[in-house]
């Protein structure tokens, strides 16, 4: 290659680079990180981060009665690829956001109203506005899905997973700290608020045209061939496993509290550490995210991640039992535990391919394919601290994240380009 050809492709690598800037900041990728606020403070903070359990307990709710709420309260986060794909019909997705987020608010507000949160009333309204908090995921996703910037995508997943995780912790702690110095009806409303409130930044979204057809049977046609194209082709297969496989599921941080003890740690330190603070440094994770290359393939960025992830359980399993060890391996773990979450967003995403008229619900399938690792990995977690103490616990965690990871990155190296995106749009 003679030096004007050399210098030909070095402009037009910087018109590229031009171009592909121009486009990532028409598409506003950060604003995800907000757009995704009201399901997290409905599914990361009233209801899995601890202000339900505490809000039951001052209201003299058992415990026993509390966890069986907040089980049941939890389904909607597994089964709402069942109701899902209607953000890909009748409106934008960015005005379904608009419609789970207030009506979720609403029902949440009118929930914590009830004189007793275990009444049959109070927790069917909270059912159902965790099910309409769910249609701002899928919302979400379809319209990441949309993205035309791989730079975009990429930054749109982490900013979705690190907008989850701060608000949710910052929910837990504004909740809690309000709930005791404002009358009931004032505090519902004021949850309703949080819920609500951000939503309303989804008009500043990338708009997204409907995609209209003449017909319902050719609406049909066009939404069976996007699930064909996505899901029923062989390189759909590395995927499914790649989300399914025991690795980058943050399992053990919901176990570590239980173990903190044996390395000399106290309470208020295991509050704080696998806390608030845990959280902060899990969306600080999942921004890092945005530092990895673009043109590095997300399934294999996720792969190196999620190996690294198990590595620092290392620290955990085979350090001295001292405080020291505790913090400097929960920190890592949770650290890239955010990074993993972020690039796990950016492997559906890769798998998705483009929305078309399907996006939110493929997104919604895909997306609850990662739930399954966290289940089995919890029990798999537990086992081994039962059967090895608090060592265990980590150890067996990192051992088969070492293990899935390096099999499936070993397998995507050795293919070219095993997630091609299927073209829907």
């Amino acid at each position: 290659m003679n030096e004007i050809e050399v210098a030909d492709a070095e402009v037009m690598v910087a018109l590229d680079d031009s171009e592909d800037r121009a486009v990532v900041a028409r598409e506003r990728p950060w604003i995800f990180g907000l757009l995704i606020a009201p399901n997290a403070v409905v599914a990361t903070g009233i209801i899995q981060g601890g202000v339900l359990a505490y809000l039951m307990s001052a209201r003299g709710i058992s415990g026993l009665r509390s966890s069986q709420i907040i089980s049941l309260l939890t389904l909607p986060t597994i089964i709402y690829c069942l109701w899902s794909p209607i953000t890909d019909f009748l409106m934008r997705r960015r005005t379904w956001l608009l419609v789970g987020a207030g009506v979720s608010g609403v029902l949440m507000a009118a929930a914590f109203t009830q004189k007793s949160l275990s009444s049959p009333l109070a927790i069917a309204l909270m059912f159902v506005g965790a099910c309409f908090a769910q249609l701002v995921v899928s919302s979400c996703g379809g319209i990441m899905g949309a993205l035309q910037a791989e730079r975009s995508r990429r930054m749109a997943g982490s900013f979705y997973q690190g907008g989850s995780l701060a608000f949710g912790a910052t929910s837990v702690f504004v909740l809690i700290m309000l709930s005791g110095r404002l009358k009931t009806g004032a505090f519902a409303w004021v949850t309703g608020a949080l819920i609500a409130v951000p939503a309303l930044l989804a008009l500043a979204a990338p708009k997204q045209e409907v995609i209209v057809e003449n017909s319902f049977g050719k609406t049909m046609l066009r939404v069976w061939e996007e699930f064909k194209s996505t899901f029923l082709r062989w390189k759909a297969v590395p995927y499914t496993l790649t989300l399914l496989f025991p690795l980058g599921s943050g399992a053990a941080m919901g176990l570590l509290p239980g173990v903190s003890r044996f390395y000399g740690v106290g309470g208020q330190q295991t509050a704080w550490m696998n806390g608030i603070a845990g959280a902060m440094l899990m969306a600080l994770g999942s921004l890092a995210a945005t530092l990895i290359p673009a043109r590095i393939r997300a399934s294999v960025a996720y792969l190196t991640v999620a190996l690294i992830n198990a590595a620092t359980l290392g620290v955990l399993w085979l350090g001295p039992l001292r405080p020291s060890t505790y913090y400097v391996g929960v920190m890592l773990y949770l650290f890239t535990v955010g990074t993993c979450y972020a690039m796990f967003t950016a492997v559906v995403l890769e798998f998705l391919g483009n929305s078309g008229k399907s996006g939110s619900g493929r997104y919604s399938i895909i997306n609850s394919m990662g739930n399954v690792p966290v289940v089995y990995m919890l029990a798999l977690d537990g086992w081994g601290g039962n059967r090895w103490g608090a060592r265990g616990l980590s150890g067996t965690e990192g051992v088969a994240g070492v293990v899935g990871a390096t099999v499936l990155l070993a397998y995507f190296l050795t293919r070219k380009n095993p997630g091609d995106r299927v073209q829907t749009t």
